[in-house]
């Protein structure tokens, strides 16, 4: 079962959430008009307008306020797919060709800023300042978190904690947001919001420590882009984290990465065949299940509805996912 059929109900919803987004990114200028759009029609899984969806259905669901938030959220996580394209030198997302690798890094940065632009503009309609302070303050963590991740790649002496601080910034924060953003437009009690915003940051943690694992368990095809492309790109995620307890696996990591920018295909190939044969995957998922279990409990004593046990099924099928 695909995770769009627990939410199938939303359908409607979220097609107006997507027609919003794009009215929103048609730009004057006809390259950032047509930068815009060949990333939204790269698709995506929208997960992040769901949650908004979600949580404001736990209040007094009014669509055209969540449908703001929603769209604002969503942009933003497409400036950062932009930006992160051109730190990474990515010629590749989902597939498809990246915005810098059709045109320029300049036009990437541009394009970036633009979307970002428009997605605090789609919300000033909001009149609630916690709401503002707190997508603000979301943004600012994000951009440290960009920051932290370059200074980090290839560092082989990261820790755990350096790990869940950067996937924190960097896709957890943004799903937390979303989650609190769309019960507080709705008229929850921050109470109760922040419940929704605990409940968004350990889906968000968990969800990008399988994706972490599936970066090195799933095929180009699946994934769009290179088996281990976090790692040639100098990111340590948590298997890797594991995989380097074992003194031979760090020596041939430091082997394999000794020149970076020249590693070897069959060398790399053999780093991740090594990495699976530890118990890096495993531990990966243990620690993944332990922050879906408290997801689940953060949302446990809010009221029983339909949409609270939409997120309680997408918190179940996150620990499932295996591709």
């Amino acid at each position: 079962m695909k995770i769009a059929k627990i939410y199938g109900y939303l359908k409607k919803d979220l097609a107006m959430v997507e027609e919003s987004l794009n009215n929103v990114i048609q730009a004057e200028h006809p390259v950032l008009r047509d930068t815009s759009t060949h990333l939204l029609k790269a698709g995506g899984k929208r997960i992040r307008p769901v949650f908004v969806v979600l949580a404001g259905q736990m209040g007094n669901y009014d669509l055209e306020r969540v449908r703001k938030v929603a769209v604002a959220l969503e942009l933003i996580h497409m400036a950062t797919l932009v930006h992160d394209d051109v730190i990474d030198d990515a010629s590749l997302r989902r597939g498809e060709p990246t915005i810098k690798s059709l045109y320029d890094n300049r036009v990437a940065m541009y394009t970036g800023d633009y979307i970002l632009a428009r997605a605090l503009e789609e919300i000033t309609s909001i009149k609630q300042p916690n709401v503002h302070r707190l997508l603000a303050k979301t943004i600012v963590e994000v951009s440290v978190g960009e920051i932290e991740q370059i200074k980090d790649k290839y560092n082989w002496n990261q820790n755990l904690r350096n790990y869940l601080r950067r996937i924190k910034r960097k896709t957890a924060l943004l799903i937390a947001t979303s989650c609190e953003l769309g019960g507080l437009v709705s008229g929850l009690h921050e109470q109760e919001a922040k419940k929704l915003y605990q409940y968004g940051y350990y889906i968000g943690m968990s969800y990008q420590i399988i994706d972490d694992i599936l970066d090195f368990t799933s095929t180009e095809e699946e994934l769009g882009k290179p088996v281990g492309n976090d790692l040639l790109q100098g990111n340590i995620t948590l298997p890797v984290l594991f995989a380097m307890e074992n003194a031979d696996f760090r020596q041939l990591l430091q082997k394999t990465f000794h020149n970076p920018s020249n590693v070897d295909k069959e060398d790399m190939n053999n780093l991740i065949v090594s990495l699976k044969r530890s118990d890096a995957v495993e531990r990966s998922y243990q620690l993944s299940e332990i922050y879906l279990q408290k997801a689940l409990k953060s949302v446990s004593n809010l009221p029983d509805n339909k949409a609270k046990r939409t997120l309680e099924d997408i918190a179940k099928y996150i620990g499932k996912r295996r591709s």
